[in-house]
């Protein structure tokens, strides 16, 4: 069975410059990536930890 490739979106918020992508295919982590240097790696964070920092942008 083959991998499937991340599906990477960007916020609709997101400018032109100093953008990430974010992808949540795994149930375990999020992956982000720099937007203007996809190649340069990615970050994997554990889907708590990604959960945990989205509500608390919310709140401001």
């Amino acid at each position: 069975m083959q991998p499937v490739a991340p599906n990477w979106r960007t916020s609709s918020y997101t400018g032109t410059e100093n953008c990430v992508e974010v992808a949540d295919n795994d149930s375990k982590y999020v992956m982000v990536r720099d937007t203007k240097d996809r190649n340069r790696g990615i970050l994997a964070v554990p889907r708590t930890a990604w959960t945990a920092l989205v509500e608390h942008a919310k709140r401001g």
